[in-house]
């Protein structure tokens, strides 16, 4: 008897590693996706709610990543069940007309927000007495070799390997030492005495910069170009949940050190490169330097990362060719869309007299328009059997995925109030 229970134990164990090398496989648009969503506008929202808030809008972040899973799984699973692109599907049903004008103010929006990756990289790099004459040329032949000279195998990879570096938030939290009970309640019990007029352009921003356009376009397109199949949806769904998860614990940790600094001294910052330069006197060196990091980290590869989704979508709609395993003479118009962007985006920060920040203003209006109409777009596309065959949404899922469309119409509008109409009256 005791010889059968061994031999049935050592079917089970090869059996159980043989699934965690599928999952390590499957593992990559998820993580990837919600991680280089934490980009330097991202960091920047969050070091503001931190210094302005404390610990008031933590509870906020709950929501809002359950609502994140939601809509990047859906495009994860659309993109395994009908092996194209969102772009691609939009144009099959919507028509070209739609597709052409949706795209063109997804572009505009797209390069103000690539404008700000690389202000971003030019202040981190300032954090480190580094010239922005000196690193946004740098940087920007970096993310423009790493997408035209790499394969999709090798750009995921080191997209994995940036995303560790948000590690340096949690260890910064760590350093800094907050009372983890005040934390953990902060998180978990709702505060709505803080939800005043003042801070409603914060909370706004928080939910703006955690679930936006390109990003479903992104995830979508990167499924396909891996050949993830559909009996591997239940991997692709831990990928999308741990990427979110990873993406929520790195928020709560930029949000804990400059709570616990910068809120408790009243100290005012207006970006995160502030935040990480006003730690160094309240938290100490260290802290301020790994702040400082991750800024760089995040800037890059999002400045990496956006201008890539842009060309897999615009290319997607338009019927073009598409993918980071082609080459040039395959897919020029794929390469040229992803060039033009970084040239645009690093010339355009090294101009004197530009504003930079009334092109992240409204860029990020855009987006707020945008992102409820590519939401209706995936929940309509979600529930087409000639699209998802079998793996349509359930019912439970459309009414939570249409409140999530009723609670970004919401917050869009407040954002494009906010942070649009109201600076101009």
């Amino acid at each position: 008897m005791k010889d059968k229970k061994v031999k049935k134990e050592k079917k089970k164990i090869p059996s159980f590693y043989k699934r965690m090398i599928i999952l390590l496989g499957i593992i990559g648009p998820g993580i990837i996706t919600a991680n280089i969503d934490n980009d330097a506008g991202g960091i920047a929202t969050y070091s503001l709610v931190g210094a302005k808030t404390g610990y008031g809008l933590l509870w906020t972040l709950m929501p809002i990543t359950v609502a994140l899973i939601m809509v990047q799984e859906m495009s994860a699973r659309m993109g395994i069940a009908s092996g194209k692109g969102l772009a691609d599907l939009i144009r099959e049903k919507f028509g070209l007309k739609v597709t052409f004008y949706s795209l063109f103010l997804l572009v505009f929006a797209d390069l103000g927000n690539t404008m700000a990756e690389f202000a971003g990289i030019a202040s981190a790099g300032e954090i480190f007495g580094i010239s922005r004459y000196i690193s946004v040329p740098i940087c920007s032949l970096f993310v423009w070799l790493l997408i035209t000279k790499g394969n999709y195998k090798t750009v995921e990879r080191i997209f994995i390997a940036g995303c560790t570096v948000y590690l340096s938030y949690i260890v910064s939290g760590f350093i800094i030492g907050p009372d983890w009970g005040e934390v953990i309640h902060a998180t978990l019990v709702p505060n709505l005495e803080i939800l005043t007029a003042e801070n409603m352009p914060l909370v706004v921003g928080l939910v703006g910069t955690s679930i936006t356009p390109w990003m479903q376009f992104y995830i979508q397109s990167a499924v396909v170009e891996k050949g993830i199949t559909t009996k591997h949806l239940w991997h692709s769904k831990v990928d999308v949940i741990v990427g979110c998860f990873f993406m929520f614990l790195v928020t709560i940790f930029i949000i804990i050190c400059c709570a616990v600094t910068l809120h408790t001294s009243g100290v005012h910052i207006t970006t995160a490169a502030d935040a990480a330069m006003a730690l160094e006197p309240l938290a100490g060196k260290y802290s301020s330097i790994l702040f400082g990091i991750g800024l760089f980290n995040a800037s890059i590869f999002a400045a990496a990362l956006l201008p890539l989704a842009t060309s897999y979508y615009v290319c997607e709609g338009m019927g073009w060719e598409s993918g980071v395993d082609k080459t040039f003479k395959e897919a020029p118009n794929f390469f040229t869309i992803f060039t033009s962007l970084i040239i645009i985006g690093a010339a355009m920060v090294l101009l004197p007299g530009i504003n930079l920040f009334n092109i992240l203003i409204w860029s990020q209006v855009i987006n707020g328009v945008l992102i409820p109409i590519i939401l209706l777009f995936i929940i309509n596309l979600c529930n087409d059997p000639d699209v998802m065959g079998e793996y349509t949404n359930s019912t439970t899922y459309n009414v939570i995925s249409y409140g999530i469309v009723l609670l970004m119409l919401l917050v869009n509008g407040a954002l494009i109030y906010y942070e649009g109409i109201q600076r101009f009256l």
